[in-house]
C-alpha cells in the first residue's frame, strides 16, 4: 500500500505547485497567501508518503483530497484534478491494502513450505 499511495501523493506534490503558478495569476490574491497555502499543502503531501501506514495516515491522505478538491474555488482545474486524484487515492489505498494481504498470505505459505531447520534436510 505505501508505494502506490507514496506515488500518488508524490503525483499530487507536483499538481499543487503547478495549481500555484496558476492561482499567482489572480490578482485578488496575495502571492505571499498562495504560496504558504501550497507550501504547507506540498509539505503535506511528502510528509503523509511516511505516514500512510502509520494510524491515522490514510485518514490525513483523505483529508488532503478533500482540500484539493475544494482548491477548485480558487483554480476552477482543480475541481476535475481533485476528483481525479481523490480516485486514484481510493485506488492506492484499496488495492494497495489487497496487494499487502496478498503478500502476507504468499510469505506464510512459503514460511509453510520452509525446512524448520538445518537438521530438516
Amino acid at each position: 500500500m505505501r508505494t502506490l499511495c507514496s506515488s500518488t501523493l508524490i503525483g499530487e506534490f507536483f499538481v499543487i505547485g503547478f495549481a500555484g503558478l496558476v492561482a499567482m495569476k489572480d490578482d485578488s490574491l496575495a502571492m505571499s497567501t498562495v504560496w504558504w497555502v501550497c507550501g504547507v499543502a506540498m509539505v503535506i503531501s511528502v510528509l503523509l508518503c511516511g505516514m500512510v501506514t502509520r494510524p491515522g495516515g490514510v485518514q490525513l491522505g483523505w483529508a488532503l483530497q478533500i482540500g484539493l478538491i475544494l482548491s477548485g474555488f480558487v483554480v476552477p482545474t482543480m475541481f476535475f484534478l481533485g476528483a481525479v486524484f481523490a480516485g486514484l487515492w481510493w485506488a492506492s489505498v484499496h488495492y494497495g491494502r489487497r496487494i499487502d494481504d496478498i503478500k502476507a498470505r504468499w510469505a506464510e505459505a512459503q514460511a509453510a513450505e520452509a525446512p524448520a531447520g538445518p537438521d530438516a534436510a
